[in-house]
């Protein structure tokens, strides 16, 4: 047996499944692709997460892209976090060309172009369907983790979330939360110190700064209602093909602080209200983090530990994710481990630091009689990478340096009037677009306040007008100073003396 027939023969049996999988391409063995060499992953093992990492212009958002299609096809939706804003054209039929035609002549795979049920969502002020959350929703604890609070102002939060609980004052947006935590300080202190004791000005005062950076950084736009649902992440079109739900995020790469919010709300609303799937053999959504070191760059320890915990978890509910960044260290070690599948692009070598981090990538794969990997991973082409998955019952694949398929979608953007019209037909615009700003914690203690207030200058007036009365009754009733002593009983007595005298006489 030759070494390409010993090397098919691994591939092959190695990637052959009882179950449902994709296909991802067709593996290379000495700089060239084996026709029906296929590299497949089963979906059974798509909820162990996993990585798509590689330096800019490898191919990475392709990838994704054949991953997204893919899944769709078999029924099952897919968020995309699209950064760099190139995911639209999932929306609309690709177009076929000599080189991709060529290209899966050698994989053995037939090309064919079609678009995908999508939605466009949105974070900002971009069109799209507007992602919301209350504060109520992200509870004391989540929310003081994002704020990266001390132990101390994590328990004022707690206690702000305990009061609005027991007076029903619904905590929707940021401009809530704000309110009631200067009422704890000022108008309601003595209230908050009789029933939970004394808060800190400082404290509130500190807490507040930091609501205030996350204001900054469009929270206020993202705080608030017609809150969305996770269920709609999940829904399938009338073909039976998943809903690949893209996430513009195009404005927000200089907000870090917001993006990692939200998808940390989002995960633990998926996994508060996502049934256990148990071993179902398919996940019931796959979500792509694009740019995901804008998730680990400016979170805190709390909140990474919180993300790491969530990741480590929420297979359990059939939910996939998916890393997508230049360098497999920008993602912490903690969640490399829990990682399934590893789709790593070309590296490149330019420093000494460089070369180390490649070593160390490269000890991350399994063994290979068939590849030096750290090699490999410096001298792989664009459209190429090197794919370690689970089988089925969830041991390592062999590991394939592998020519990709080409998407069957559009490798562009969609016009701006094409955009248009898919966001104008979307099911969701309609639910979750308008703007709601019911009464809730800042309108009840705002109302609250000026009753107090105008209760207290009416009682300042009402004591005014005793005042005036008490003064008025006073004058009344002091005596002339000349009657006074012809009425006083000396002067009485004096003149009864002097009139005696005098009959007398």
């Amino acid at each position: 047996m030759t070494t390409n027939d010993a090397f098919l023969k691994e591939i092959t049996e190695g990637n052959t499944f009882k179950g449902d999988y994709i296909t991802m391409g067709s593996a290379i063995l000495n700089e060239n692709p084996l026709k029906n060499a296929y590299v497949n992953i089963p979906l059974k093992t798509l909820n162990r997460h996993g990585l798509i990492a590689g330096a800019t212009g490898t191919g990475k958002t392709k990838t994704l892209q054949v991953m997204a299609e893919q899944l769709s096809d078999q029924g099952i939706p897919v968020l995309l976090m699209d950064i760099k804003g190139d995911l639209s054209g999932l929306a609309k039929p690709g177009v076929s060309n000599n080189f991709i035609e060529t290209r899966h002549e050698k994989i053995g795979l037939e090309y064919t172009t079609k678009g995908f049920p999508v939605d466009v969502l949105t974070l900002s002020h971009q069109d799209g369907v507007r992602l919301r959350a209350t504060v109520s929703e992200f509870g004391p604890i989540l929310l003081s983790r994002i704020l990266d609070l001390t132990d101390t102002q994590s328990g004022i939060v707690s206690v702000i979330f305990k009061y609005c609980d027991d007076n029903k004052l619904p905590l929707l947006d940021l401009k809530d939360f704000k309110k009631i935590l200067q009422y704890a300080t000022q108008e309601g202190k003595a209230e908050f110190q009789e029933a939970y004791g004394r808060i800190s000005t400082a404290s509130t005062g500190a807490i507040l700064r930091k609501v205030v950076e996350l204001e900054q950084q469009g929270a206020d736009l993202f705080f608030g209602e017609t809150s969305f649902d996770v269920q709609d992440l999940t829904r399938i079109d009338s073909d039976g093909r998943g809903y690949i739900n893209i996430l513009r995020l195009t404005d927000i790469q200089d907000k870090p602080k917001l993006f990692s919010t939200f998808m940390l709300s989002l995960l633990a609303e998926i996994y508060t209200t996502f049934p256990e799937q148990g071993d179902s053999g398919r996940p019931e959504l796959v979500i792509f983090i694009d740019e995901a070191h804008l998730i680990f760059s400016e979170a805190s320890k709390a909140l990474l530990n919180q993300i790491e915990s969530i990741v480590k978890l929420i297979r359990s509910k059939g939910v996939g994710l998916y890393f997508v960044t230049q360098n497999p260290t920008d993602v912490p070690e903690a969640v490399l481990g829990q990682l399934g599948l590893k789709i790593q692009h070309a590296l490149r070598a330019f420093t000494a630091k460089d070369r180390k981090a490649i070593k160390l990538t490269a000890q991350n794969y399994p063994d290979s009689a068939y590849y030096d990997t750290e090699s490999v991973l410096t001298n792989l082409g664009t459209g190429e990478a090197l794919i370690s998955a689970l089988d089925e019952k969830g041991r390592p694949t062999p590991l394939a340096a592998t020519m990709m398929r080409a998407p069957m979608s559009r490798m562009d953007i969609l016009t701006d009037t094409e955009l248009s019209e898919l966001i104008s037909e979307s099911k969701l615009v309609k639910k979750y677009n308008q703007t709601i700003d019911r009464e809730s914690a800042y309108e009840i203690l705002t109302d609250k306040i000026n009753r107090a207030e105008a209760e207290a200058e009416k009682e300042a007036e009402r004591e005014e007008q005793r005042s005036k009365k008490t003064t008025s009754r006073r004058k009344s009733t002091v005596m002339n100073p000349i009657v006074k002593v012809l009425t006083s009983a000396t002067f009485i007595r004096s003149v009864f003396g002097i009139l005696t005298k005098v009959m007398k006489k």
